[in-house]
Parts: structure tokens; C-alpha cells; sequence
């Protein structure tokens, strides 16, 4: 039958004349002869669109070889209609035309704009529209059609293979460009094979002449010859099965033997035909009537041409009276064909019938007959009846696993027989329970008519090669009969599948192993399943714990609590001390997934033991800290209120485990957990809380000679983590808790309500229940505190008379110099003020801060004991409480604290710790700065010297990670009008500032501006004998010389250095001269770890060493051999420079040498410097 194309249409004469305003303009090219498209054009853009133009060319090559054709056509589409034509009629009037590239465009443009179009779609995608049906070119006058030959086009000009790069300012890409021309030129040539073959298939299907097949249908006995297509198919599938069933040497033979034939791609046998299933499914299906294979038509799709426009209707011309005959007849033989096969379908199922009704009488006379009493198969009386049949009672056979399995070892499959099916009597099992074999009705075999003996016939079924002696063969010769027996053969199976199971795919057998696991009725074998479970993997990663676990939950779920305390927790307590981390690590998240499915008795006794264990003896983080999060879900769910204490202990152990994944992970999950616990028995506020606060105090008395700071840590971290919690138990036993209604006018949560939680247990809204009902009641907390107090609401009054108050003793009691504890408080309160909201902050926590920070000097007499300015509470209240919130009024409220605290320690002449401490504090964060700097600000324009040198050494404090340009518009302008007052004192106080911008700063125009300030310092004759000024510098060099730029520590550090120990070689002043020797060592010691230059080394930095060695020769003999041997090692390391032009670094401390003799004095120095007065003895001169 030949193909049909919907799309093979073409317009008539009388169409074109009746539509004689539309004009079509052609181009045709000089060198092709072939006919432009006909006239007439159809379509007409709609009235808000442009008149589009297409104009597209192309070099064709034909498959024979010949010349280029280029094709150039423009259509302008003009003109008007009264409807609008479809996309699909544009697309079937391009395609009927053969604007082909025009088409191929409009295809393109439709996919870019997401309305693809099925009909384009499907003619571009099928390769037989473009290529040659025969190697012999058209001829001019011949009409192309879609499915017609094209010329086909070249390789280096199709749109497709430009490589538009090219044109690019890349570079060259010559050989690129090659390589990509030649990979396009081959898979183009693949297409045209692949479609010549499928034309070649469709030639080799034909070639049986109508008459020859008409004689095949009508006489099946006569063998129809093979045809080209099937033979290449057969191929295909032979070599295949060879190539599976590892016959590699056949399949070799046999490729070579039809080396014309590419066995690695079926596409090679027939570019159109579908590859049918292996041989051996073929075979097994032999049987079953299939239809033989048909003649195939190609048949495409198309739009019905009702739906198209009128005049787009493309008239199809009359078929001839040949044509239409030929397909009529070919239509009848395909109904023969088919009713033949329906006639042999139909003697097929008559037999099937006859069969089955013969199989019904057989049973009934069966279920009647009595049952002989044993299965020997030849021992039974042979009839001379035409069917002889035998019955096997079940009941006679001896007993193999409780009888129910199957035995086939001494029985052997009826041979086949060649007579039809109704020769042979098969009975199959009558429908009912099988779940015992005994309920099995018995099987049925037909015996033949011979008189053989028993014996014999043993002997002669021994010549089977059945293995029976081993236990696989053992297990095969068993049929499984029910699920119990399903079961039990798993059960002995599994244990030898799994070890020859490659290790990266065993958890595939998880599933397998439960299920039995689950189903089998042995004990002992369950036993054995699970443990090869727990030992399936011999190092499981994550993803196959996960697994595992998942299947232990679902075990759980099937079996019940008793199984799981009986079966499963069995094999945990086996692995918990595995020397792989991975095996105690997957005990450990088991103890937390099989939690919820545990009898509460166990859950607090065996599980929380076996889990105490592990947290206190294993060494690996990442079990200890799985064991950390199973306890969390181990509180979840205990009920036992005796078994707190346990809780609180585990609690504290895992909050001292040196790795900090454990510690997170008990923040995140434990103590949430126990906190919900502790809620729910009412001791949350009674006891965890006050026991976590007395631990604390207690750690402060025991500290006062050193306080462990860890420990602190530890504690204030766990009451951090509590702080939601308390808030929930706040809102939920609150007098408005009644009366708070989830509705849809309830507006969201602000996102900086609350601080970030640590984890999911953490955030309010989830303890709550939900965030519409937190937001609800927050709406109602916020109103209660405005305006109705906390009248009868004990668990806010709790913490508002109780919790802070002890809060705020104990941050009075903490060391201020301690960073570490003050930056700890501080956060804790900024959490708690954060958590209970700005009105609590406000009406609650200040005023309770603001009473005992009363701002006047009698909060600040020493001698009198009320020195509470100088503690810890300032910065924390400064730095936890006064920056919760950061609108306008909070900050002006920051900075005039600050302010009157500056001037009150400075006035009252008292210690600056406490401001120190806010400084930091605040610095830390760069948010902070302006506003330092304006508090600082405030104490360079006040009135009192005292006020001014103390806002002159806070400058040092906010320098460090301050923005340059901040430094430079700020802190530099205000340094220098310090340095510009009459005070001494002031102007020495801002040094340490400058050297702290020498160290951090690296604009050049400020760094000149600060060195020009500190020579004014050293070079000024009313400074020379400021003793305190040269003291400071020498301290400030010596800081920030080692960090400094390298230009300024040659040219400007070094060589004052230089100038002070010379100057101080002649100090007549005992005092002074130890003085400034001790600061001129220490900045010596700390600038020797520099690299410096040969020139600068020799210029002032030895001579600045030996000036400084002829004061220690008479001061501190011990300074003096250090002295000593540092200077040798300069010289020998500019000797060494100088000879082998060695370069590094000038680390002279490095030397073996000159770091004993330094450790001999830093052991000495740390000797004598337990006092003043003793240090001062040491530079006494000796007499």
C-alpha cells in the first residue's frame, strides 16, 4: 500500500483564480530551472501586524553528486481579509507550496514563543521528507512534494552548521571550525543511510508480487520465501541472544559471516520497523496466536479540512481509475487476511474448551474415587482404559518442614507429548485456602501404559541431573506452598545470598531481610535475619544508616513494642561498643528512631542507660553527638518524673563535651526537649532553672582567685537555651490565655520579633503550636503588660521579682576585665530582653538596672564598698539591655548612659574597666562606631582635662576594625585637637591611638598626618624631658612597630629608637634610665622578628642594641648577655648578607643561641616581676 501524506496538496487553477487580489512574488534563481511556488497566495496578516517578509536561500547538493542549487524566495504577504487565517493553515499552505526554509523558520519561531505546532512538528522530525527516494536527480518539470526528493543541501551552508562564532573576535578557530564541519557532515550522512535503508526496507517488503502472497494466505502449507528485511531482523535477534547468553565466539563468527549488517544498532535493519521482543520471549510465547506480520503502510497525521479556512482548502485532483482499483483490491486481501486468522483463533479456543471441559470431568471423578495409600509412581494398577489417570494423596507423602513444601526431587516432569492437548489430562489446584498444603487438592499426572518395576523405574529417573544432595539443591527441589513457607525459606537462604552480595548495593536486600524478619514464625531465625541487618554493612555511610533506620521504624510498626524490646534492641546492645564508629553511630540514632515505639518502661530504664553509656565512653564526636540527639527524643517521650535528676545530669555532661557539634547538638535538640518535659511536670521555674542560676553563683565564689570561664560558659548557654521556653510557659498560664482566638484578621509576626532560634524546637511558634496562635497571643501579652500589669500572673512575676533581681546580683559579682564573661552576659541578656519584647525591656528590665546605676560619684567611693559603676554591670547593661532595640530614642538613651558614665569614672578618678569594657564590647560590631565616636566626641569637647584623657584612651579601643574613612573624618580630627590642648597628660594619652592607626591604616595621606604628630612629640624641645612621653612612645613602638608598614618602622621607629637609647645613655636619673631601658628592651625584643634591611641594621638598629647594652652592663647583667647575643647574631647576619647576599627574614630570636639566652631571661623576668618594688631591685646598680 503506497505511504500516504496529508501534507502532498497543492493548489488548483480554478483556486488561484478565485482569489485575484492576492499577489505573490517569486525569485528564482539564474542556475535553477525548477518552478517557483505556484501563484496565489491565501494568507494576510491580521491589521495590527507588519507585512512580513521572508526571504531565505540555500545551497542544495543532491545525494548523486550534483551541482548547487540556490533557491531564493520572498513572500510579502499584503493585502486584507475579513478573517483572521490560522497558524495551522499558514503552516499546511507553506508545506504545500515547499517554502521549506520559510516553514522551517515559522516553525522555529513558534517553539520560542511556546505555541508549537504538531503538523510542523512531525514534518520536520521525520528524516524521509528531506532525503532522495532513488539516486537519479528530478527532473524540471517534475512536481515536489513534501515527502518528494529535496535536493540536499551542503554541509558548510545549512543553518545548522554555522558556526557563527566565526565572525567573533575571538581568535582563530580554523581547526574548531573543521572539526565541527566534519562531526555534521557525518551525522548528516548517517541520516541519509538510515533513510536509504528504510526506502530499501520498504522496496524489500514490496518485492512479493500481490499474487504470490495472495497464494501464501490461501495455502499455509506452502512456505513463504524469506524476505531481506526479515532475514536482516532474525540476524539482529540471533546475534543478540548469543552476545546474552555468553556464546561471544559464535557471535563473532556470526557477525563476520553477515559482515553487511551493523548488529550494534537496530535502526540498521529498517529505520521505520520496531525491534520485537528477544528470541526467548518468542519462544515462550510461540504458543499464543499472534497475527503473522502485515504489510505495512506509513500513514501520517494530519488536520481535518473541514477545520481549515475555505480558500485554504487545497482540492485534491482525481485519483485514477488504475490507482483507486489497485488500492481496493489490496484493502479485500487484507480482510481475507484477517478473517483467515480469526477462523484459526476461533478452532484455537474450541480445542481450549474441549480441554477444560474434559479437565472438569477428570476432577469430579477424582474429588470421588478414593485415594490410594502411597506415592510410589509405578505401583499403581495400569488400566487398559483409553485415559489412565493416577492420584497422589498428599497425606501419604512423609513430612518435610511441617508439610508444607512441595517435594520435586523424586519426581519427574511428563515428557511432552506430541498429540493434541486432549490426549493428556493435567489437573490443576482446586480453589480454595492453600495456606496448608493439606488443603490442596492433590496433583494429577497422566501414567503411561507400562508394566514396569518400581525399582526400574527409580533407576531410570536416577539418570536426571537433579541435584538434591546439597542444600541449595535441597532448597530449589522445594517448592514454597504458602506464605509461611515463603517465609521459612528466606529465612535459610538469606544467610548465604548475603555475603556474595557486593558491599555498595547490600542495602538493597533491606527490605528482603525485614519482611522476613517480620513474617517468619522462628524465632531463632528472626534473631539471625535481624543481626544480619545490623551487620549487613560492614561500615555504613549516611545514606545506608538512613535506610537501615528506616527500616527498623517500619519493622517497629509492624511487629509492636514487644517484639521490638525483645528483638531489635538486642542487636543495639551487641554493637554498642563495635570498634567502627559507624556501627555505635548507627546504634545510637537507633536508640532515638525506635524510641516512640518502645514500652515506656524501657524507654527510661534500658535505652537511656544504654545511652548514658555512650555519651560517657565513647571517643567519636559524631556518635556522641547522635547519642546527644537521641536523648532529646528520648525526653520527648519519658513520663517517669523520678528520672529528672537523670536528665539534668545528662543534661550538664553534655554540655562539658569538648567537641562542639555535641554541645550544638544539645542546644538544638536536648535541652528543648527536657525543657518541654520540665514544663509539663511544673519544674521548669522551680528547679531547672534556679538549680542552673545556684551553679552559677557557686562557680563565682570558687573563682574569685580565677574563674573558669568554661564552665560559665556552659551554664549561661543552657539558660540562653531556656529562654523560650520560659517565654511560652509565660504566655501559656497568662490570665488572656482563655481568650485567645486564631482568626484571619490576626496580623504576622514581625521577622525580628525574635532572635534566630538554634533549631526548629527552639522557635516559640513551634512550642506554641502554630505562629497564628503565638501571633494572637502576643497581640494580647502586649496589651496585658500596657495596660492591665501582671496582676495574679505568677509565672511573669516569677521572673520579673525573682529571676532578674538574682540575674543582676550575679553580673555585679562577675570580673570586668574578663571579656570573655562580659561579652557571655551579654548576649544572654540581649536574648532575654529580644525574646520578652520591647514593653517588658522597657517597663521591667531597665528601671530594675537603672536603680542600682545611680550616675553620681557616691556610686563610685571605693573605700565605701558602692563601686557598682566600676563592675561588670555597666557594659552589660550597656551592651544587653540598651542595644536591644535600635530606634532613635534607644540610641540617644545608649549614648547619654555612656556619656555620664565617662564622666563620672573620670571625675571620681576612678578605675576605667567597666567603660573599657563597653567600649569593646560595642566596637566589636561595626554598627556601633558612629556612636562611640560620638560619646567620644562628647569627652574631647568637655570641660575637664580628666574627661578628655579619658576619651583620648578609648580612642585606642574603637580604632581596631573601624572603616578608614571613618578614622580619617572622625577619630584623626578628633585625636589631633586633643593633642592641640595645654595638658600634657592629654596629649600623651592620645599616643596610643596614633600607634594604633600606624598599625591598621593604610592611607598614606594619614599616615603622614599621624607621623608628622608623633615626631612633633619626639622632636620638640618642650617635650625632652617628659619622661611619661618617652615611656609611652617607647611602649607604642613597640606594640605596632612589628605590624606596622615596613617604610615607617625603617624611616621613622627604628631610627628614634636609635635616638632614645642613646639620649638615654646619658640619663642622670637612676629611675628613669631603668625605665626607659626596660620599655627600650621589650621594643627591641619585639621589633628583632622583623625583617631589616642591611642599611638600616647597620645604621641604627645595632648601634641602638649596644647603646642600649652599655646601660644594662651596669643595670641588669642578665638583660645584658641577651643583649650580648642578639648583637652577635646581627653581625653575623649582616656579614653573612653581605658575603652570600643570603635573603629571609631577620628573625634573631630564631638562633639557638640568642632563643636559650631569651628563654634564660623571660625565666628569670618571670622570677622577679611578682611585684613592683622587686623588679625595681633587679636594675639596682650593683656595689
Amino acid at each position: 500500500m503506497a505511504s500516504v501524506n496529508p501534507f502532498n496538496l497543492s493548489d488548483s487553477e480554478e483556486e488561484a483564480e478565485r482569489r485575484p487580489n492576492e499577489t505573490v512574488h517569486t525569485e528564482r534563481s539564474p542556475s535553477e530551472g525548477a518552478p517557483g511556488p505556484p501563484p496565489g497566495n491565501p494568507f494576510s496578516p491580521p491589521p495590527d501586524a507588519e507585512p512580513p517578509t521572508l526571504l531565505l536561500s540555500s545551497n542544495r547538493t543532491s545525494p548523486s553528486g550534483e551541482g548547487s542549487v540556490s533557491v531564493a524566495a520572498t513572500s510579502a504577504m499584503a493585502g486584507t481579509a475579513e478573517t483572521r487565517i490560522s497558524v495551522d493553515g499558514i503552516a499546511a499552505q507553506l508545506l504545500r507550496d515547499q517554502y521549506i526554509l520559510t516553514a522551517l523558520e515559522f516553525h522555529t519561531e513558534l517553539l520560542e514563543a511556546g505555541r508549537e505546532l504538531p503538523r510542523l512538528r512531525d514534518y520536520f522530525s521525520n528524516p524521509g521528507n528531506f532525503e532522495r527516494q532513488s539516486g537519479t536527480p528530478p527532473a524540471k518539470d517534475q512536481v515536489l512534494g513534501p515527502g518528494g526528493p529535496l535536493h540536499r543541501a551542503g554541509s558548510i551552508s545549512t543553518l545548522d552548521s554555522l558556526d557563527f562564532a566565526r565572525y567573533s573576535d575571538d581568535g582563530n578557530r580554523e581547526s574548531d571550525e573543521r572539526v565541527a564541519v566534519l562531526e555534521f557532515e557525518l551525522r548528516k550522512a548517517k541520516e541519509t543511510i538510515q533513510a536509504l535503508r528504510a526506502n530499501l526496507t520498504q522496496a524489500a517488503e514490496s518485492e512479493v508480487t500481490s499474487q504470490e502472497r495472495k497464494n501464501f494466505k490461501s495455502s499455509p502449507e506452502i512456505q513463504e520465501p524469506i524476505r531481506p528485511l526479515e532475514k536482516r531482523a532474525l540476524n539482529f535477534l540471533v546475534n543478540e541472544y548469543l552476545l546474552k547468553h555468553d556464546h561471544k565466539l559464535s557471535s563473532i563468527t556470526f557477525s563476520d559471516e553477515n559482515d553487511d549488517q551493523d548488529f550494534e544498532l537496530w535502526d540498521d535493519v529498517g529505520l521505520n520497523i520496531p525491534k520485537p521482543p528477544d528470541l526467548l520471549h518468542l519462544y515462550r510465547n510461540c504458543g499464543v496466536s499472534v497475527p503473522s506480520p502485515r504489510d505495512t503502510v506509513d500513514v501520517s497525521v494530519g488536520v481535518d479540512f473541514g477545520d481549515l479556512p475555505g480558500n485554504c482548502i487545497a482540492q485534491d485532483p482525481p485519483k485514477k481509475p488504475d490507482l483507486l482499483h489497485q488500492q481496493q483490491t489490496e484493502v479485500v486481501q487484507e480482510l481475507e487476511y484477517q478473517i483467515s486468522l480469526l477462523t484459526n483463533e476461533k478452532q484455537s479456543l474450541a480445542e481450549q474448551i474441549k480441554k477444560l471441559q474434559s479437565e472438569i470431568q477428570t476432577l469430579k471423578r477424582t474429588v470421588s474415587s478414593p485415594p490410594p495409600a502411597t506415592l510410589d509412581l509405578g505401583s499403581h494398577n495400569i488400566s487398559n482404559s483409553t485415559t489412565t489417570t493416577s492420584s497422589i494423596d498428599p497425606l501419604s507423602v512423609p513430612p518435610t518442614d511441617n508439610g508444607q513444601y512441595l517435594d520435586i526431587r523424586r519426581v519427574s516432569e511428563p515428557e511432552t507429548n506430541p498429540d493434541p492437548p486432549s490426549s493428556q489430562n493435567i489437573s490443576h489446584p482446586h480453589p480454595q485456602s492453600h495456606n496448608k498444603l493439606k488443603s490442596r487438592p492433590p496433583v494429577q499426572f497422566d501414567q503411561p501404559n507400562r508394566k514396569l518395576s518400581p525399582a526400574f523405574q527409580q533407576a531410570l529417573l536416577s539418570f536426571c541431573r537433579m541435584c538434591s544432595d546439597s542444600r541449595l539443591g535441597a532448597e530449589v527441589s522445594r517448592i514454597a506452598d504458602s506464605e509461611e513457607s515463603v517465609m521459612l525459606m528466606l529465612g535459610r537462604c538469606l544467610p548465604h545470598i548475603v555475603p556474595n552480595v557486593l558491599l555498595a548495593k547490600r542495602e538493597e536486600l533491606i527490605p528482603l531481610i525485614l519482611c522476613t524478619a517480620c513474617l517468619h514464625p522462628e524465632p531463632k531465625e528472626r534473631d539471625q535475619l535481624l543481626h544480619i541487618l545490623f551487620n549487613l554493612i560492614k561500615r555504613p555511610d549516611d545514606e545506608q544508616r538512613q535506610m537501615i533506620l528506616t527500616g527498623c521504624v517500619a519493622f517497629a510498626r509492624h511487629v509492636g513494642p514487644t517484639r521490638v524490646e525483645a528483638e531489635l534492641l538486642p542487636q543495639c546492645w551487641e554493637q554498642i561498643n563495635h570498634k567502627y564508629p559507624e556501627r555505635r553511630l548507627l546504634v545510637a540514632e537507633s536508640c532515638g528512631a525506635l524510641a516512640p515505639y518502645l514500652p515506656k518502661e524501657i524507654r527510661s530504664s534500658l535505652v537511656l542507660s544504654m545511652l548514658q553509656q555512650m555519651l560517657a565512653e565513647d571517643k567519636a564526636d559524631m556518635v556522641r553527638e547522635a547519642v546527644v540527639k537521641s536523648l532529646g527524643i528520648i525526653m520527648g517521650y519519658i513520663d517517669d518524673p523520678d528520672k529528672y535528676s537523670q536528665g539534668f545530669e545528662l543534661m550538664l555532661l553534655s554540655l562539658g563535651d569538648p567537641s562542639e557539634r555535641v554541645v550544638s547538638a544539645v542546644h538544638q535538640v536536648f535541652i528543648p526537649a527536657f525543657a518541654a518535659w520540665t514544663t509539663e511536670l511544673g519544674t521548669l521555674q522551680t528547679a531547672l532553672i534556679p538549680s542552673l542560676l545556684a551553679r552559677i553563683e557557686k562557680l563565682l565564689m570558687q573563682g574569685e582567685h580565677g574563674l573558669d570561664e568554661h564552665k560559665l560558659h556552659v551554664f549561661l548557654s543552657a539558660l540562653q537555651s531556656l529562654t523560650p521556653p520560659l517565654f511560652a510557659v509565660v504566655l501559656q498560664s497568662a490570665p488572656f490565655t482563655s481568650r485567645a482566638k486564631v482568626t484571619g484578621d490576626i496580623p504576622a509576626i514581625e521577622v525580628t520579633r525574635f532572635p534566630r532560634p538554634a533549631s526548629p524546637l527552639q522557635d516559640v511558634a513551634t512550642i506554641i503550636g502554630s505562629r497564628e496562635m503565638l501571633s494572637a497571643l502576643l497581640l494580647l501579652y502586649d496589651y496585658q503588660l500596657e495596660h492591665e500589669g501582671t496582676t495574679g500572673w505568677d509565672s511573669l512575676l516569677w521572673v520579673v521579682n525573682q529571676l532578674l533581681p538574682q540575674l543582676i546580683e550575679i553580673v555585679g559579682r562577675i570580673n570586668v576585665t574578663s571579656s570573655t564573661c562580659v561579652h557571655e552576659f551579654s548576649r544572654f541578656f540581649w536574648r532575654l530582653c529580644r525574646t520578652f519584647g520591647k514593653i517588658f525591656t522597657n517597663t521591667k528590665v531597665k528601671p530594675q538596672f537603672q536603680e542600682i546605676l545611680r550616675l553620681s560619684e557616691e556610686n563610685v567611693d571605693v573605700s565605701a564598698g558602692n563601686d557598682i559603676l566600676t563592675k561588670a554591670t555597666v557594659p552589660i547593661y550597656a551592651t544587653g539591655v540598651l542595644t536591644c532595640y535600635n530606634q532613635d530614642e534607644d540610641r540617644k538613651l545608649l549614648v547619654g548612659f555612656l556619656e555620664d558614665v565617662m564622666t563620672t569614672l573620670s571625675l571620681s578618678y576612678a578605675p576605667l574597666d567597666s567603660l573599657k569594657a563597653s567600649f569593646v564590647e560595642l566596637g566589636a560590631n561595626p554598627v556601633y562606631h558612629e556612636l562611640l565616636l560620638t560619646v567620644l566626641w562628647y569627652g574631647v569637647v568637655h570641660t575637664s582635662a580628666l574627661v578628655r584623657c579619658t576619651a583620648a584612651r578609648m580612642f585606642e579601643l574603637v580604632l581596631r576594625g573601624m572603616s578608614e574613612a571613618l578614622v580619617d573624618r572622625r577619630a584623626a580630627p578628633a585625636l589631633i585637637t586633643l593633642c592641640s590642648g595645654p595638658e600634657f597628660s592629654v596629649r600623651i594619652s592620645t599616643i596610643p591611638a596614633f600607634g594604633t592607626i600606624m598599625e591598621t591604616v593604610t592611607q598614606k595621606e594619614l599616615l603622614e598626618r599621624v607621623k608628622m604628630q608623633l615626631a612633633s612629640f619626639l622632636e620638640d624641645p618642650q617635650y625632652q624631658d617628659q619622661h611619661s612621653l618617652h615611656m609611652e612612645i617607647i611602649r607604642t613602638f613597640g606594640r605596632v612597630g612589628p605590624n606596622a608598614e615596613p617604610r615607617f618602622r625603617d624611616e621613622f621607629v627604628l631610627p628614634h629608637l636609635h635616638k632614645l637609647a642613646l639620649a638615654n645613655n646619658s640619663q642622670t636619673v637612676e629611675s628613669k634610665r631603668i625605665d626607659i631601658a626596660t620599655q627600650l628592651f621589650e621594643a627591641y625584643s619585639a621589633l628583632s622578628c622583623c625583617f631589616i634591611s642591611e642599611e638600616v641594621m647597620v645604621n641604627h638598629f645595632l648601634p641602638g642594641l649596644r647603646c642600649l647594652r652599655a646601660d644594662m652592663e651596669q643595670l641588669s647583667p642578665e638583660h645584658e648577655v641577651i643583649l650580648s647575643s642578639m648583637i652577635k647574631e646581627c653581625e653575623i647576619k649582616v656579614e653573612n648578607r653581605g658575603m652570600a647576599d643570603a635573603q629571609g627574614s631577620m628573625s634573631i630570636a630564631s638562633s639557638l643561641v640568642g632563643e636559650d639566652a631569651k628563654t634564660k631571661f623571660l625565666s628569670k623576668m618571670g622570677q622577679l616581676t611578682t611585684s613592683g618594688a622587686m623588679l625595681a631591685n633587679v636594675f639596682q646598680r650593683k656595689k
